[in-house]
Order: structure tokens, then C-alpha cells, then sequence
């Protein structure tokens, strides 16, 4: 069975010099974890990022490979925990997920922040658990691992154990709405982004019928509020099936409210990875938060990283002025002109070239594809809608050692 998830819906590409042959460039529409690079993510200082791993699994020998953010101090913090979702194919393949943009607006208010990869996924272990087109099925199996992660929350003098709250994207969703079935200690609500699961190879299953007779079940249960967000160009789940599932959740006895927000960029689905998406759904979030009893205001300052500054060394849709690129580049930084904001467009002078858009970091993802293929640094040439190299800076670069 494939199921078929999207998540951050990031986007890349790479080239090498004009000798290559054509396939040598790829373009990657990709999902929740999948990687601009195998280079490994840097941690953030900021934000105290860490990797730990969180014992899970009835006997407690599977190893959750889990990111931790959180602030300055030794606590207790209120905590959420954010779920991620699957993309096709082995989820081993699946890189760690960290959801940078919510865990960075809840750190600003205190919060510690968990974002587990349940067993199975990128480095945790075990095996990932399938039941076909038992969507509830599906959704219990996942919570076990989100629950074993809240027992271990509780037990750490760093979390305040009363005051957790459990968020997912895409079947993550779905397996955060299945934990609120289970009345977990020290949980307060639930926060679910455009949860569910996708099945599109399996012709005897009805996923979307599947899908709302898991909800009817998990709100027969539910103990906890919940907040829903679903977009109008949700390119996995119609706003008619989203209606269809929080009807169900309600009819069943749950509580929860239901953020319809309409159309967002290119795909709805992708909206909570997207640093364009945080004024989408932060204000109804703090709203549930306060509802809850849970913290809102703002206790922690955390810098931005500085942009790159504009060079004006040239216009932006200048194609020709773009350094080191053959005509396959050329043609490639034409059709990165068509992507949406934020990206970024590196170049070498190799002839290799890189770009990212959407997703955490697109300026480190687009260095990090094109160093891929080349022997010599990379450095951006272009950051959303602003030329930012230069041959002074280029120069001084080259001198400093500096890649970007």
C-alpha cells in the first residue's frame, strides 16, 4: 500500500555546468521530510535545539528519534508536542521533521517544544505499523507512539505536566486526533493541520468514507477540545471531505472548532511548514490556547537571521546576468523566476547551480544542492525577490572562506 502524504510540499533543483547531460538537473516536489540535501540540518542556538532519543513500544525498546526546542532556563515549560506526516515509499527514507516555524512561535512563549519521528520514521527505530484501510486503525497506531512520548514528557522536571498540547500535519493530524480519543493525562488539547491519510493504489478502499468513520470513532471517545485547520485548495483533503470528518467528529460527541481558511499559495496542505502560513493560524490558535488555560503572551525574544542584503548588482529577471551559467542553467533560473516566495538561487562558478523554495531554510537548502555537484563554493546570488551577489562580495567571500 502507498500512502501518500504531503508536508512541508518544499520544492528544489540542481545543475551542474553546461557539459552535463540534461538529466543531470532535478526538480523535486517534495514531502513532509524529504531533504534539499544529505547534508545533515544545523542545529538551532536560538532555539536550544537538540536531538534526543525517547524510549517508545510496549516493552520500551523502540528509540523515538525526537528534536527538542526549547527556552532559556530550567523550567518547568508548558509543552507541545508536533507530529509530523508520511510521505511515500520507506519512511526510514524520511528525514527528520522539525517544524521550525511553530516550534520557534510557541519557544517565544515559553513553551518547550517535542517533535518526534514515531517508530519507523527517519532514525527511530522499529518498524512502521499499516492497517490498509482501517483508518482508525491507522490513528491508534500512531498515538501509541505520541503517547509513549507523553509519559516521557511528564516524568522530565523541565515540563510542566499539566499543561501540554498535542498538534500534527496530515496523518499526524489524524494520529493527534486519535491521541485526544485516549484522555491522556496532562493534555489540554489538540491542534490538527489538515489531518488524514491518502490512499490512491488501493481500489477496494474508500479512504474518504474510511476516513470519516475514523473520526465519528475517535469523537466517541475524545475527552479534550480540539481546533481543526483545513484549506480550500487542500490538494489531499476537499473542503467537502473536511466538513464530512468534523461532522463526523461531532456527531460523535467530540469537541472541536473548524478553521476553514480558504485558498493558500499553491496548496493549502503545506500551509503550517510555510513561514507564510504563521498569520494563518496563529491568532485562532492563541485564541484556543487562552481557552484552554494555556499561555499566549510573548516572554522570549529570538532573533531573526539576518537576510542577505540586496546588491543591485543586477535586476532580478535579468537572466543573462546571472553568473557562471550555462544555457540549461539559464533556462533553470527562468523557471525558479515562476516559484513562489521564500526561495533562494545559487550559483558556483563551476556552472553549478541550486535552488529551494517553501520549506525551513530555502537559502541553506539552495548552497547545500548546488555544492552537491560542485568542486568550488557556492553562494546565493538571488533571496526572494532581491539580487543579493555581487563581484565585490563574491571576492571577499572567496577570501573569508565563506559559502553563503
Amino acid at each position: 500500500m502507498l500512502a501518500l502524504l504531503a508536508g512541508l510540499g518544499l520544492g528544489f533543483g540542481a545543475g551542474v555546468a553546461a557539459a552535463a547531460p540534461a538529466t543531470a538537473t532535478a526538480t523535486v516536489t517534495a514531502t513532509a521530510t524529504v531533504s534539499a540535501s544529505t547534508a545533515p540540518q544545523p542545529l538551532d542556538r536560538a532555539l536550544h535545539e537538540q536531538i534526543i532519543a525517547i524510549p517508545a513500544g510496549p516493552a520500551l525498546d523502540v528509540s523515538l528519534e525526537t528534536t527538542v526546542f526549547k527556552p532559556d532556563g530550567p523550567g518547568p515549560f508548558p509543552l507541545l508536542i508536533i507530529n509530523h506526516g508520511k510521505q511515500g515509499g520507506d519512511p526510514h527514507l524520511q528525514a527528520r521533521d522539525r517544524f521550525v516555524y511553530m516550534a520557534s512561535a510557541f519557544v517565544r512563549r515559553g513553551y518547550a517544544v517535542l517533535v518526534p519521528m514515531r517508530s519507523g520514521y527517519a532514525q527511530s527505530t522499529g518498524r512502521y505499523r499499516d492497517f490498509g484501510c482501517d483508518m482508525g486503525a491507522n490513528g491508534e497506531a500512531q498515538a501509541a507512539d505520541i503517547a509513549d512520548v507523553i509519559r516521557y514528557a511528564r516524568a522530565q522536571r523541565w515540563i510542566d505536566a499539566d499543561r501540554i498540547v498535542v498538534a500534527g500535519q496530515s496523518y499526524g493530524g489524524l494520529a493527534s486526533v486519535a491521541l485526544a480519543a485516549r484522555g491522556m493525562a496532562g493534555v489540554r488539547g489538540v491542534l490538527n493541520f489538515a489531518g488524514g491519510l491518502r490512499l490512491d493504489d488501493d481500489d477496494d478502499c474508500d479512504w474518504q468514507a474510511a476516513l470519516v468513520q475514523a473520526y465519528a470513532r475517535y469523537g466517541a471517545a475524545a475527552s479534550v477540545p480540539s481546533l481543526w485547520f483545513y484549506g480550500a485548495n487542500d490538494s489531499y483533503f476537499s473542503p467537502a471531505l473536511a466538513q464530512r470528518m468534523w461532522q463526523a467528529y461531532q456527531r460523535g460527541g467530540g469537541r472541536a472548532s473548524l478553521v476553514a481558511y480558504g485558498p493558500f499559495k499553491r496548496d493549502a496542505h503545506v500551509m503550517l511548514a510555510s513561514r507564510d502560513g504563521v498569520p494563518v493560524w496563529l491568532p485562532r490558535t492563541e485564541r484556543f490556547l487562552r481557552s484552554i488555560g494555556m499561555p499566549t503572551r510573548v516572554v522570549n525574544v529570538i532573533p531573526e537571521p539576518p537576510a542577505p542584503r540586496a546588491s543591485h548588482f543586477a535586476v532580478l529577471d535579468d537572466i543573462n546576468a546571472v553568473p557562471y551559467l550555462s544555457d540549461s542553467g539559464r533556462a533553470a533560473y527562468r523557471s525558479f523566476l515562476q516559484r513562489g516566495t521564500p526561495r533562494a538561487f545559487a550559483v558556483s562558478p563551476s556552472g553549478a547551480w541550486g535552488w529551494a523554495e517553501e520549506g525551513e531554510d530555502p537559502n541553506r537548502r539552495a548552497l547545500d544542492v548546488c555544492q552537491d555537484g560542485s568542486a568550488q563554493a557556492c553562494r546565493l546570488y538571488s533571496v526572494d525577490d532581491s539580487v543579493v551577489w555581487s563581484p565585490q562580495r563574491e571576492r571577499k567571500e572567496m577570501t573569508s572562506g565563506r559559502t553563503e
